[in-house]
């Protein structure tokens, strides 16, 4: 196994970790929670910079790297609806709809030796689902050490909820964009 397989392996890890310290739910475990969260998201470029650079990309790396994603993502939102935060169940519902769908046809196509990769939208939508998360994180550290705060409650109650409408929204997109590029693979299974 490359380096760059290990470096996705400890994303997978390094996501159980941050569940917990999210469910703990204080200041201090948000911060420990919003740090790994970070490394694992270092972790999603490194592996990916160090495969192309090192020629190591393999047909693994293809398939787990974006199911490393989908864990370290729908990982972290099914945590924040533990904590009801201002994210709602069925935006969660229709991210984790949309990944399963779509690794699941991946997973597939595997099974009768293609490999579908990740186009660059998806790339796109797991870039802003990362960042949506982070904000979520920082909103939530506030709310924690400032409540109560205008302009944080203004964050929580008024641009979370706007920030998960975009991810929905381009989680969706790209779902209907890579079911549209790769329809023709699609009809021959």
């Amino acid at each position: 196994m490359n380096i760059s397989n290990k470096l996705t392996f400890l994303r997978i890890i390094l996501t159980f970790v941050c569940i917990g310290f999210i469910l703990r739910n204080t200041f201090f475990s948000l911060i420990i929670a919003f740090i790994i969260f970070i490394i694992a998201s270092i972790t999603d470029f490194l592996d990916g910079y160090l495969a192309r650079k090192k020629n190591l990309i393999s047909d693994l790396g293809k398939l787990l790297d974006p199911i490393a994603d989908k864990i370290l993502i729908i990982g972290t939102f099914l945590a924040f609806l533990q904590l009801k935060v201002i994210v709602n169940a069925w935006m969660v519902s229709v991210i984790m709809l949309r990944e399963f769908i779509v690794t699941g046809l991946r997973l597939y196509s595997l099974n009768k030796g293609v490999v579908m990769e990740a186009k660059s939208l998806g790339k796109h939508k797991t870039f802003c689902q990362l960042v949506g998360i982070v904000f979520i994180f920082i909103t939530l550290i506030l709310f924690k050490s400032l409540a109560p705060n205008k302009i944080v409650e203004f964050l929580y109650v008024r641009v979370i909820p706007i920030v998960m409408w975009y991810i929905v929204a381009i989680t969706l997109f790209s779902g209907v964009h890579f079911f549209w590029v790769n329809r023709k693979m699609i009809r021959t299974f």
